[in-house]
């Protein structure tokens, strides 16, 4: 059998913290997983009860993951005590998932002091119930160009967490395990927090400072520092393009060297790239909004709707009109 680990002794007074995860229909087992588990490891390496945790959902039934694995919970949206957390838990669909007696919960128990964390795209349903207003937050990366559009009121950055008084977001992913280990570390010390990371495997804690995407010459696997800078540049003027001749001469290179080094190490014309990047964001913003298509095309840098659409079926073989209305139908009405 494997040996216990070392206990680490850590002063504590008063009653353990409970955690309140609310699982939202298809939300994200990894981001729940990390969150959870890092509060049992903190009990066991304490030696004591440090955190407490139950398990709700919306009508107190069993409830699905995004990987289809079921889960029991403990009850439903019931009245919380004022020195809970809740860990509100989103993944996919999370606007199908934000139901109005969800909202309604959540505004509830804020008005009531209690602390409110949204896992992975859970800080939409925050956002979208006004508990971000003024506040700092973060998202997962797929989220942010539709979190941006709908809720300019929340100062969005792109962090693998945030903690802003008693509103918490995090990225999604293993962004839970740094952030259970920043709380651990705030109430219980470091050598706990470090301790929970150790047992774990989790050799690189990342703060709130660090941000979520990989960098660019790892995403895209060429380490061009020109090319980087480009691409870049590119990804933040998507609503305002640069022309191909700006780009290059920003970077030191002719229109003809900037064309042979994407093609080169890209297999495509700076052109189809930046193309690709704001087809892409157009998407996000179809899915994830109720944005008009013409205004997603101004967001995207797209002159005309018509030229948009001619764009956006050439990569993708449907037209946004039809790509809005799949995922409408796919909504609650």
């Amino acid at each position: 059998m494997l040996n216990d680990p070392q206990i680490v002794d850590v002063d504590h007074i008063g009653k353990p913290r409970r955690f309140v995860f609310a699982l939202m229909a298809d939300f994200t087992m990894l981001s729940f997983a990390a969150a959870i588990e890092s509060l049992r490891i903190a009990n066991r390496t304490a030696g004591k009860e440090l955190y407490s945790w139950i398990i709700v959902s919306e009508d107190g039934a069993e409830i699905s993951c995004s990987n289809g694995c079921v889960f029991r919970v403990n009850h439903g949206l019931d009245e919380l005590d004022r020195d809970d957390t809740i860990m509100l838990c989103g993944g996919i669909d999370v606007q199908k998932a934000t139901t109005k007696r969800l909202l309604n919960w959540l505004r509830r128990e804020a008005r009531r002091g209690v602390t409110v964390a949204g896992l992975c795209t859970a800080g939409y349903t925050m956002a979208k119930a006004g508990l971000l207003d003024g506040k700092k937050a973060t998202i997962h990366w797929e989220n942010q160009d539709s979190f941006a559009e709908e809720f300019e009121e929340v100062q969005l950055t792109k962090s693998i967490f945030v903690v802003d008084g008693n509103r918490i977001t995090t990225a999604g992913g293993t962004a839970s395990i740094d952030l259970m280990i920043k709380l651990i570390a705030d109430e219980h010390g470091e050598e706990l927090a470090n301790a929970v990371a150790d047992l774990q495997i989790y050799s690189a804690i990342r703060t709130d400072q660090d941000t979520q995407r990989l960098s660019i010459p790892t995403r895209i696997g060429v380490r061009h520092p020109k090319l980087s800078r480009v691409i870049q540049m590119m990804e933040q003027n998507i609503e305002d393009p640069i022309s191909p001749a700006i780009l290059a001469k920003d970077v030191g290179m002719s229109t003809r060297q900037l064309e042979r080094l994407f093609r080169r190490y890209l297999a495509r014309s700076p052109k189809r790239y930046y193309m690709e990047l704001r087809l892409q964001k157009a998407r996000n913003l179809l899915m994830q909004t109720d944005m008009t298509v013409i205004n997603v095309a101004l967001a995207c840098g797209f002159a005309s709707p018509s030229h948009f659409s001619k764009c956006y079926r050439s990569h993708y073989d449907t037209t946004p009109y039809r790509e809005r209305g799949s995922h409408a139908a796919r909504l609650p009405g």
